[in-house]
């Protein structure tokens, strides 16, 4: 249905602001591969943004990036040296929240974050998928390490950033998908559930206007 409805809102999708060929990296959610993201990457690239995968196979936490993250730091730091810019990192789910983290490990390399359906802003058992999420990653949520993560990744970004969320969601509680006391932080309340929601075309078209607000006014 969700791949229908992309068909039937194409002339809303493109309208959005054509793009400036800046890079953006697209980081799956839980479990998901670059596959699940080529939607948004073929409609990105298709307004005329440098849009790629985080190529680093299916989200598996802390086994797919390493412990500090240094894999996707790495990742992101190739594609700063290939286009000459920073990145923009745009991240579902747990995507989102490993956007969040390297724009705080390496500000330098990161332009803006957009989150979407990434519950960084609250407790993990807010969500349904919090025992999955230990079993397939291997970390415990209340372990010492996950814990100074998480508050860390909770604080306000030192770069421009963005959360798209929904109230009804249905997989996680959607009002820790965004965290209305951060300073300049845009939220954009949609109507979507969790499972897709990287394909819906209310998600591509708010990520690509996100993307099309003039520096000067990104994030406020």
């Amino acid at each position: 249905m969700a791949i229908a409805s992309l068909l039937s809102a194409r002339r809303m999708l493109d309208a959005a602001p054509p793009g400036d060929g800046r890079p953006v990296m697209l980081l799956p959610g839980l479990v998901n591969s670059d596959r699940s993201m080529a939607s948004m990457r073929r409609y990105l690239n298709r307004l005329g943004y440098r849009a790629v995968g985080w190529g680093l196979g299916r989200n598996l936490g802390a086994r797919a990036i390493g412990a500090e993250g240094d894999r996707l730091i790495a990742q992101v730091a190739k594609l700063y040296t290939q286009a000459g810019e920073r990145v923009t990192l745009v991240g579902v789910s747990l995507g989102g929240i490993m956007a969040r983290f390297v724009a705080h490990r390496r500000p330098d390399l990161v332009r803006e974050v957009i989150t979407v359906a990434s519950p960084y802003a609250g407790d993990p058992r807010a969500t349904r998928v919090w025992r999955q999420f230990q079993w397939l990653t291997g970390e415990q949520i209340d372990s010492e390490g996950v814990v100074a993560r998480r508050q860390e990744i909770a604080r306000p970004l030192p770069v421009p950033a963005t959360a798209i969320w929904s109230r009804s969601d249905g997989l996680v509680n959607g009002l820790i998908c965004r965290s209305p006391d951060e300073p300049g932080l845009r939220c954009i309340e949609i109507r979507s559930g969790h499972l897709g929601v990287q394909v819906r075309p209310q998600v591509l078209r708010a990520v690509a206007d996100v993307l099309g607000t003039p520096p000067e006014r990104s994030g406020a």
